[in-house]
């Protein structure tokens, strides 16, 4: 076995190896797990036995990799392109007796985001995941699984696994929208903080609208994905099942509309940052125009007592006392009344 009870033993079964990592297999029936880690193969036969639910995950498989699955729950070709595929948009497809889903976990580490892609086909009595990497948790979807009350999977389908896994993915998209509404916070702290650090407020500002503008394009289609599964003519969607995806509904709004916020608030935190790198331009312009005033009166009463022709006090020392006096006084003056008029 695997280093979890649903991988299947590769060395048991080499036709197993599909993908970069051992598939995974369970089923259940009347609610409970009946098997787990079961060889591909026998997918089958478990879909033959009434009231029997069965999941598949794979890893990174390639087209003919699922060849298997295809020829027995019939799948499209274009479907099954469109699981291997890597970046396709969000959405879901009705086909005749199954579906297809496809959409982004988005995990935030600091400053980076990265969107691990996930694509489902879900008929009336089987799930089969397809991940492009293993960089998503799958074991956090079967806990949410074995945390939910058993009489919600009994008689639901395979519809109430697929709710579990739209429920862990609007929650990792709910994370992900505060995590960087925190860091919208520090950018904040940032730009009203007394060191205004200009080139990290931009890099910080320019990642945090980037991650923000992929949040939202994958987040605002998971609308029309639950809107699709609560429309009244889907047949694959238990109605008992319409209270737990129309929560989930709520909370893809909750993430779209915290995301738009976040996006106003960065961009006025953008223009913020302008009007104060303005004001402390025109701060220091002040100062220094202050600075150039004052030192122009020594500047012209020198340049005056300089003059090569005679005036009262010429080569005299009153003349030097004189312009002493002169340029502390006037100094002194035009600094009390810039600092009066706070321009100093």
């Amino acid at each position: 076995m695997g280093s979890h009870p649903s991988e299947t033993d590769i060395e048991a079964h080499p036709e197993n190896r599909i993908g970069t990592a051992p598939p995974r297999t369970r089923a259940w029936r009347g609610g409970e797990v009946v098997a787990e880690g079961f060889p591909v193969t026998e997918v089958s036969d478990y879909l033959e036995q009434d009231g029997t639910v069965v999941w598949l995950d794979l890893c990174g498989p390639r087209q003919d990799d699922l060849r298997v699955i295809s020829d027995e729950l019939g799948l499209d070709h274009v479907a099954v392109e469109d699981a291997v595929s890597r970046h396709e948009r969000t959405k879901l497809d009705r086909y005749d007796g199954y579906m297809f889903v496809n959409m982004y976990v988005p995990m935030v580490h600091g400053a980076e985001m990265t969107l691990r892609e996930l694509s489902a086909f879900v008929a009336k009595g089987a799930l089969v995941t397809v991940r492009q990497d293993g960089g998503l948790d799958v074991d956090a979807l079967i806990r949410r699984w074995d945390e939910s009350p058993a009489a919600d999977l009994d008689g639901a389908g395979a519809a109430f696994l697929l709710y579990g896994m739209l429920d862990l993915v609007v929650d990792q998209q709910l994370a992900a929208v505060q995590a960087l509404d925190e860091e919208a916070d520090t950018v904040e702290d940032l730009v009203f903080g007394d060191e205004f650090p200009v080139k990290e407020i931009q890099h910080r500002s320019y990642q945090l609208r980037r991650n923000l503008a992929r949040l939202r394009r994958i987040a605002l289609p998971m609308r029309e994905v639950l809107n699709s599964l609560l429309r009244r003519d889907n047949r694959l969607v238990d109605p008992k099942l319409v209270p737990y995806l129309q929560d989930v509904y709520d909370h893809t709004l909750r993430v779209a509309e915290w995301t738009d916020g976040l996006r106003d608030l960065v961009a006025d935190l953008l223009d913020t940052r302008l009007a104060l790198q303005g004001n402390r331009m025109n701060e220091v312009m002040k100062k220094v125009t202050s600075w150039a005033a004052i030192i122009a009166v020594p500047t012209a009463v020198t340049g005056f007592y300089g003059q090569n022709v005679p005036y009262p006090g010429f080569s005299n020392h009153t003349g030097f006392v004189a312009s002493t006096v002169v340029i502390v006084v006037c100094s002194v003056g035009l600094y009390l009344i810039f600092k009066w008029r706070d321009w100093l």
